[in-house]
């Protein structure tokens, strides 16, 4: 599987950072993974609607900007789909198959803009609750390796 994670923010715990970094690791056998972490905008205290729109916007340009045309985009919503992880692997190997490179992406504390969202080729959910953008990673970084584990035929703890 040969993508990328577009991301806003870094992985600021070791905790998280070491998760992510194994994940990678074990990933790294079935393709190309890059990581491309932007910097997340601080949110400026007291911020009305209009400044939370500006630092949304503003990641949202650094997001696109990063995209290549031909890039089949994944935004990670809480009101996307949300897939098992078999129905997952099978979406990763239909990209494989139609030659596409999935580019997940992953908004700061405020989400993602609506000029990322309109860019989407789709939206997909991890889970109806809300995660920090950090753990939202190591999750998605995690159902990867499950997925290529499938698609590999492999067995994965359930």
């Amino acid at each position: 599987m040969n993508g990328a994670i577009v991301c806003v923010g870094r992985l600021r715990e070791k905790y998280y950072a070491a998760a992510a970094e194994e994940y990678q690791k074990r990933l790294s056998r079935f393709g190309k993974l890059e990581i491309v972490e932007l910097s997340d905008l601080p949110e400026p205290a007291n911020a009305s609607d209009a400044d939370r729109r500006r630092v949304m916007e503003k990641e949202g340009e650094g997001i696109l900007s990063r995209l290549k045309p031909g890039d089949h985009v994944i935004a990670l919503c809480i009101d996307g789909p949300q897939l098992d992880s078999p129905a997952f692997a099978a979406r990763l190997a239909a990209y494989d198959l139609r030659g596409q490179r999935p580019v997940f992406v992953i908004g700061g504390s405020l989400g993602l803009s609506p000029q990322v969202i309109q860019r989407a080729d789709e939206k997909l959910s991890l889970s109806s609750m809300t995660f920090p953008h950090q753990l939202a990673r190591v999750l998605l970084l995690e159902q990867l390796y499950r997925a290529c584990k499938i698609n590999a035929g492999e067995t994965y703890h359930k």
